[in-house]
């Protein structure tokens, strides 16, 4: 599995399965898929070392969303961002009370690593709101959420992980939700994938550029990371032998500005849901436009 490069843990389980030349379950993987009309949800939960060893992934479970017409089908957008609300709500026990910080993570100014940035701008910030003395205008079932989007080391000149345990360490959340770009191998998943994991998230790790883990060890806080692939390296659909040395080359779709406005407002407005349950898919659309 190490030529093939995948953020996924579906990808990396039928990658497994593969190379082992056996159908049978890995030991220390438990998965199940689950139809749901077009859209197929597959949950893979790495229980032991072996199985982490295996896929290469952290322990944890890894809900994996496959939406073959989310850029152009309003209906497969609609029932998305449901099922999306309903398995981080599967993750993480989220009530009135509860206090998350959705850090959107990658580079704003490249298209293909815009993701989290753009999902941050599309959310229902409460916080600022509830610690008023008028919160009550919010009704019972509207929790508290703060948003940040800390760029990258190269633009910043801060680790990501040191800019979020810091804002963390003042705000406190009870959560946290790490969006960020993902890599597939299969040119298939690039734009049409969701990947929910309560394991935590690896900045830069798509790419080759392994920054510090995000993560309930890291930060102290519980951290469900959310991330959809918009690329792919070039080694894994290209026939050429490319040398391990050189610099990984990623690609993309040449639609890719269309995929990240529609992946970030299907994952915005999913997490809008999971985290303010008095709401509709409506209601946020309408508040935030």
């Amino acid at each position: 599995m190490q030529n093939i490069r995948t953020d996924l843990a579906v990808e990396a389980h039928e990658l497994s399965r593969k190379q082992a030349k056996d159908a049978a379950e890995i030991d220390g993987v438990i998965s199940e898929v689950e139809k749901m009309g077009d859209i197929t949800v597959t949950r893979v939960e790495i229980t032991n070392e072996n199985g982490s060893e295996k896929l290469g992934k952290a322990k944890g479970t890894y809900v994996t969303i496959d939406a073959p017409d989310l850029k152009y089908s309003l209906e497969t957008y609609e029932q998305t961002c449901v099922i999306i609300a309903e398995e981080i709500r599967n993750l993480a026990k989220i009530n009135n009370d509860t206090l998350t910080l959705v850090v959107g993570l990658g580079n704003r100014e490249i298209t293909p690593d815009a993701l989290g940035s753009s999902v941050v701008s599309k959310l229902l910030v409460t916080h600022h709101i509830k610690q008023q003395r008028d919160s009550d205008i919010l009704g019972d079932n509207i929790s508290g959420v703060c948003a940040l989007a800390p760029g990258v080391l190269g633009t910043t000149g801060i680790e990501t992980a040191d800019i979020i345990k810091a804002v963390s360490e003042k705000v406190k959340p009870h959560l946290i939700i790490a969006v960020d770009a993902l890599a597939a191998a299969s040119v298939e998943r690039v734009s049409n994938t969701i990947q929910i994991s309560d394991a935590g998230i690896q900045p830069g790790a798509g790419v080759g550029n392994n920054r510090e883990g995000l993560n309930e060890e890291t930060t102290g806080t519980k951290v469900i990371a959310i991330g959809v692939p918009t690329v792919i390296d070039a080694a894994t659909i290209s026939k050429v032998k490319i040398p391990d040395e050189m610099t990984p080359l990623m690609v993309t779709t040449n639609d890719i500005d269309l995929v990240i406005e529609r992946a970030a407002k299907t994952v915005a407005n999913g997490i809008n849901l999971a985290l303010h349950h008095g709401i509709t898919l409506r209601d946020v659309e309408s508040y935030i436009g």
